[in-house]
């Protein structure tokens, strides 16, 4: 069968052959037993009802088994043979070419070379799925082959619901995932429910297939530790950078250090994600002894060298041993997967990965215990570093809650409403400050042609655009268009591709709108191929997370969900040819609501309506929402967007003199 027909066939009238476990992919640990006998039978009977009765008998005992082995059933035997890759939009079968689109943004999103765990449909944060099995795959991929402009498809968590008659303006695909009834939102829910099948972490960007690889958080981690060393007033050169992580969205940060250009030390335990990493060039150096790693960062920091150096083994190691060897960090951090603190997103210290794993598996209260007890040897290391003049910052994945959660020493002596820590959020100090408040978020963009040329051309049209908006910006946002027309000028030499031909932008409203109208005209006069315009979650609007992106809201208004609520629905009745919502995301479940949404670009009249009319809102629901925080960036940005747009009246709070109290 050729590619077209395999994916139009769906799942299979006939059973494929079962297929070997494959040792050499990166696969996702075990999951704790959780069921009981009567829900491990119903979890069977909900993985069952994809298929013809007549296959139930053999595949009961196959789906049995993976239940038992792996915590989850991933149906692994309805693999596809064909290559899983984001191909060029052409070579989809179909009758959209929006559903085109979405089935290259989920090739892409499994692809070898970007998910995390492919053969579990992982994308990255150890859980962020974009299904939960291969027949959910095959099913939507079968959709979208056959929908038309004229219908939508809903999906539940993962699952295709179906295809329902719409209209061509109203969003192609609407994808809702984990969104729990409150009081069930645990960590063991997730555990249950996804176990169940009837629910799944579809992280951020995962679970709504616009995820581009590691590129799409680099941007915003150089953003950070640029604006980071700015806090310190100290230039990056000769600096060094402490932080964890090498898996998928935290495998940006060596990446993003380079390109600040300081020293960057990162630790990871897992032998195959950093082995991976090095071999993409995103990190230069492996190291696995501590005191070659003490003479290696000595002397990159007295040449003041650009270095990004892996240490293959546990961060509190690298902590401790720096505090003995008195080796001066200046900014630290740490961007393990602690929104998954039990299954694999943070590892204890004094024992193997491979041991680690076991443990987690088969005795999860243990391994609860050990990482409790790591979480505050770090914070105790961190700690002594901090009383040195190093910069510590949250980097928004729950090091803070969890270490806290385990009784380490991190709250703050004198803690206020919203600044309950000793350390803040990355959001409090740069990021909310300094580009949420004024409307900069991380834009992004694929080309489906799948050409290189495509990309540089769509480079070259944004640099323009952004030069041409600095000419007339406000001094408030000088130092934001700098820094972002500097890293699209570099985007092409620092090799950021992984998986498709995409790129990420932080951008405020007038330059989204901007770039994607210049893009719309490049398509319709051929110069370029369609695009898909999307963003990260993490951005002015999408999520409502209160220890992460909207921790710099101090109205107490940071634990409501309204804004992610009101963006995706906002986003879909003004153009959005795909929109997602989630429960989850990088903090973890039950402690975020977050949204977002794919835009097919064509080249015709309806793309260039519908780009104007949701990017604006996209970003100034957020604007809006951080002004009535009475955040004095977002008041500003809020009266300069109803300058702009006289359709825009938003209302705006009074401010109360502080003596009157």
């Amino acid at each position: 069968m050729t590619f077209q027909e395999q994916i139009q066939q769906g799942i299979p009238s006939q059973l494929p052959q079962p297929k070997p476990y494959e040792t050499n992919i990166n696969h996702a640990p075990k999951r704790k037993e959780i069921l009981g006998e009567e829900e491990k039978k119903l979890a069977l009977k909900n993985a069952l009802r994809y298929f013809e009765p007549q296959f139930h008998a053999e595949l009961l005992p196959e789906f049995k088994e993976e239940l038992e082995k792996y915590g989850r059933i991933y149906m692994y035997r309805f693999r596809p043979d064909y290559e899983m890759k984001a191909r060029p939009i052409s070579e989809y079968p179909g009758k959209s070419e929006q559903a085109k689109a979405i089935m290259l943004m989920i090739q892409n999103n499994l692809d070898y070379a970007v998910a995390q765990h492919p053969h579990e449909l992982i994308t990255y944060g150890g859980n962020g799925a974009v299904f939960s099995n291969w027949a959910q795959y095959l099913l939507t991929m079968k959709y979208l082959s056959e929908m038309t402009d004229e219908q939508t498809l809903t999906m539940y968590s993962g699952h295709p619901m179906g295809l329902f008659p719409s209209h061509k303006d109203a969003p192609r695909v609407v994808v809702t995932n984990g969104m729990m009834i409150p009081n069930y939102s645990k960590p063991d829910d997730w555990e249950k429910f996804n176990a169940l099948g009837v629910t799944q972490y579809g992280q951020m960007t995962a679970g709504s297939y616009m995820y581009i690889g590691p590129q799409g958080i680099v941007h915003g981690t150089t953003i950070t530790v640029l604006n980071a060393f700015r806090k310190i007033n100290k230039e990056p050169k000769g600096g060094l950078f402490v932080t964890s992580g090498l898996g998928g969205m935290s495998g940006a940060q060596p990446k993003a250090g380079n390109i600040a250009g300081c020293v960057t030390v990162c630790a990871e335990v897992n032998p195959k994600i950093t082995k991976i990493r090095h071999e993409q060039k995103w990190v230069n150096e492996i190291h696995e002894n501590l005191n070659e790693l003490v003479e290696r960062v000595r002397k990159a920091q007295e040449t003041q060298e650009t270095v990004s150096l892996a240490y293959l083994g546990n961060i509190v190691e690298v902590w401790e041993k720096f505090d003995q060897e008195n080796v001066r960090i200046d900014i630290g951090s740490d961007q393990t997967s602690l929104h998954n603190p039990w299954a694999g997103g943070y590892y204890p210290a004094g024992q193997s990965f491979e041991e680690s794993n076991k443990m987690m598996a088969e005795n999860p209260e243990l391994f609860k215990e050990k990482v409790q007890e790591t979480l505050r040897r770090h914070a105790a290391a961190i700690n002594k570093h901090t009383e040195k003049g190093t910069y510590f910052f949250d980097y928004g994945n729950a090091f803070l809650l969890e270490a806290s959660r385990a009784g380490a020493d991190v709250m703050s002596d004198n803690p206020t409403l919203g600044r309950e820590f000793k350390y803040p959020s990355y959001v409090q100090d740069i990021m909310g400050p300094m580009c949420f408040d004024y409307g900069f978020g991380p834009f992004r963009w694929v080309c489906t042609s799948g050409k290189p040329e495509d990309l540089q051309k769509t480079d070259e049209i944004a640099c323009k655009i952004l030069e041409e908006i600095q000419k007339n910006s406000p001094e408030e946002i000088q130092q934001q268009m700098k820094d972002n027309i500097q890293w699209i000028k570099g985007a092409q030499e620092n090799k950021l591709v992984v998986g498709s031909q995409a790129r990420i932008l932080y951008a405020d409203a007038e330059g989204r709108m901007k770039i994607a109208e210049a893009f719309n005209k490049a398509i319709r006069n051929g110069e370029i191929g369609a695009v898909v315009l999307g963003r990260d979650h993490h951005d002015v609007s999408g999520t409502d997370s209160p220890y992460r992106e909207t921790s710099n809201i101090y109205d107490g208004s940071r634990f409501t969900a309204d804004m992610a609520i009101h963006n995706v629905i906002g986003d879909s009745f003004r153009g959005a040819t795909w929109v997602s919502i989630h429960n989850g995301g990088g903090v973890g479940w039950g402690e975020v609501i977050n949204g977002g949404f794919g835009m097919l670009l064509d080249g015709s009249d309806d793309a260039d309506r519908r780009l104007k009319s949701m990017l604006f809102w996209d970003v100034n629901n957020g604007i809006s929402r951080r002004s009535w925080a009475r955040n004095e960036g977002a008041v500003f940005a809020i009266k300069r967007a109803m300058e702009m747009e006289p359709n825009l009246k938003v209302t705006l709070p009074n401010f109360v003199d502080e003596d009157l109290f």
